[in-house]
């Protein structure tokens, strides 16, 4: 069963794979700025 994908899911899905992207990204380079890299 291959249920076709809305534009309102695909944009959803690009939305939070942004905002957990953005933030590990921030994360990360909060860490490597406390070390003073």
């Amino acid at each position: 069963m291959k249920k076709k994908k809305s534009t309102f899911s695909k944009i959803t899905m690009v939305f939070v794979w942004l905002m957990i992207i953005i933030t590990v990204a921030g994360v990360v380079f909060g860490a490597v700025s406390a070390l003073g890299f």
